[in-house]
């Protein structure tokens, strides 16, 4: 289970006068259960990524918490990361390593002794269809093949919690088809708890048993698909409730970088 509770960050952009203090999370919180799929979905810039990059461990936030099985990111990192698994919207692979040989390798940082590693390497192999890249470089791969081989390695200390930043972005049909149908069966065999952000509707409404929308770094509504329709006035179009749900001040007019469009 992931909590995070009340988070808050800023960041300073720009030089000299025109210096100014963006507000990125003002005061986030929601949960994510074990069994669960849970989606954060919101425009480009509304502070999904930052919501994920604090719960990873890879910023600090200015105010607030991320628990981890009750463990506390800030406070106790290592083990915190340890129940956790992280794709990052960077994949981050080492294109002069082969796809094992990745996996590997962050098994070994997590303290795996070789032949588990390997172990597990050829097991995530068979759940991902990724037997014939195995040994090849990564250097070159196909987004999907990226995917697969990043998800690999984000899961081979077989971590309880899953978190993953915007996975779908230029994937074709068919990778996304295959993320999709991992996540379900790391759900519902494995009843992990997974955490995915995205701006795509199409995704939430085929994937997520929660829903969390964010909007200018506030967690603005959350429920089920069917829940959120309900609280946005009873809208039949998920995309309408969205829009009503996270720019109820403004209008729909602000909602150009929500999309509708996925891979079926």
């Amino acid at each position: 289970m992931i909590q995070v509770q009340d988070l808050h960050r800023g960041f300073t952009r720009g030089w000299g006068r025109g210096k100014r203090r963006v507000q990125a999370l003002d005061g986030v919180s929601f949960s994510a259960a074990d069994g669960c799929i849970t989606g954060l979905l919101g425009a480009n810039g509304a502070g999904k990524t930052t919501t994920l990059r604090i719960a990873a461990g890879l910023l600090d936030a200015d105010r607030g918490t991320v628990l981890v099985d009750g463990i506390d990111v800030a406070r106790q990192t290592p083990e915190a990361l340890s129940r956790m698994g992280v794709l990052s919207d960077a994949r981050g692979l080492y294109p002069r390593l082969t796809a094992r040989e990745n996996i590997v390798y962050f098994g070994r940082l997590h303290g795996m002794s070789a032949a588990d590693v390997d172990r597990r390497a050829d097991e995530l192999a068979r759940m991902l269809d990724m037997y014939e890249l195995l040994d090849r470089r990564t250097d070159g791969f196909s987004q999907g093949e990226r995917m697969k081989t990043a998800l690999a390695r984000a899961m081979v200390h077989n971590p309880p919690n899953i978190v993953l930043d915007e996975p779908t972005n230029g994937l074709d049909v068919l990778a996304t088809r295959a993320l999709r149908n991992t996540l379900r069966r790391l759900r519902d065999v494995d009843g992990k708890c997974i955490i995915f952000s995205t701006h795509i509707m199409q995704e939430v409404e085929r994937l997520c048993d929660e829903v969390v929308v964010i909007s200018h770094g506030r967690a603005v509504a959350s429920g089920t698909v069917a829940a959120l329709k309900q609280q946005a006035g009873g809208e039949s179009d998920f995309e309408g409730a969205f829009v009503k749900l996270a720019f109820a001040q403004e209008g729909a007019d602000r909602a150009p970088n929500a999309t509708t469009g996925a891979a079926s």
